[in-house]
């Protein structure tokens, strides 16, 4: 199926792969073009940047989405995008996003299938989203779960509210690639699903929560489906996510 593509624009050869590396991690179909450097060091390269381009928005694509770094680097991409066909342009829109938090949104949403806008807000809310949780750690020492009601293993309310609790088995919890796992489980099963409070089919939320191994975690989905939604989440979690 068609996906978004991603380019990565950075001043630094190494910065832009290193965020395709990571993106990449979590979003396996998804194409990641990094865009990084000039010839001789640090800089941003207008050819460069539009082979990336235009290399994102030909093929089996549903248009891409660009991410930059620093200032100069959004001037030459607007340099770049007004320098393509205008019927490619319409393909492509550029984030006003966090380099790296945006790049990791974007990329789960588009390996989850989300439309080229979808995409775009996915990578525009990262910065939002990882701020307040930030915020919110430093104001509430209760953790990520507090005001949640306490959940019991394999309890069904009369609601249809599915609750188990499960401990984060691998050593690093909810680092980057199991909350990329956790996250693609959730949206592909869709069955709405939070984990401590937050929504199950966010990449980000899921990492904000700072879940670290041996941290006991409550996973709560309510409705039709929602016992099978639950189990599959708490057999991830009880995997290890292959790191155990």
């Amino acid at each position: 199926m068609p996906r978004v593509a991603l380019v990565l624009v950075s001043h630094s050869r190494a910065a832009a792969e290193g965020v395709a590396e990571i993106a990449a991690q979590m979003a396996p179909d998804v194409t990641l073009l990094p865009a990084g450097g000039i010839d001789d060091g640090i800089g941003t390269d207008f050819a460069r940047i539009l082979e990336a381009v235009e290399t994102a928005t030909g093929g089996d694509v549903d248009g891409a989405v660009v991410l930059t770094d620093l200032g100069s680097a959004v001037l030459t991409t607007e340099s770049v995008l007004e320098a393509l066909e205008e019927d490619v342009v319409g393909s492509v829109r550029l984030a006003d996003a966090p380099f790296l938090e945006g790049a990791v949104a974007a990329a789960v949403a588009a390996q989850q299938g989300d439309g080229l806008d979808d995409v775009l807000a996915a990578a525009e809310r990262a910065g939002a989203l990882f701020a307040t949780a930030t915020a919110g750690r430093g104001a509430d020492e209760a953790g990520p779960g507090a005001g949640v009601p306490s959940p019991t293993d394999d309890d069904a309310a009369g609601d249809g509210r599915v609750t188990r609790t499960v401990t984060l088995r691998n050593p690093l919890g909810l680092h980057a690639r199991p909350a990329a796992v956790v996250a693609r489980a959730v949206a592909d099963g869709g069955v709405p699903l939070t984990i401590d409070g937050v929504n199950g089919a966010s990449v980000l939320e899921l990492m904000a929560m700072g879940a670290t191994g041996g941290q006991e975690i409550s996973v709560a989905a309510t409705g039709p489906g929602a016992q099978e939604a639950v189990d599959r989440v708490v057999e991830l979690v009880e995997s290890g996510f292959g790191e155990v």
